[in-house]
């Protein structure tokens, strides 16, 4: 194991005690985990894979209407307020 010192908020710090004493953990096990689950999701996506991905996302869904471009505001408002 590699000792490290990092720095945390007040409120952080005490949001980490509390949830590692609720999973019955030590905070270092806690933080262990978090840098694992971390590092093996790969991290922040850069912009350039961000990019790619919405490129290959553009096109690949179909609503079903042909008027979205001109009526996208009606649309997305029913679609979040409560119907009558």
């Amino acid at each position: 194991m590699v000792r490290t010192q990092i720095q945390l908020t007040e409120e952080q710090a005490k949001a980490l005690k509390r949830l590692a004493s609720s999973r019955h953990l030590s905070v270092a096990e806690l933080v262990r985990q978090a840098v694992n689950n971390i590092t093996r999701s790969g991290g922040a996506i850069d912009f350039e894979e961000r990019r790619k991905r919405a490129i290959a996302a553009a096109g690949r869904f179909s609503s079903g209407k042909h008027d979205i471009s001109v009526k996208h505001d009606k649309y997305f408002a029913e679609s979040i307020l409560p119907k009558k």
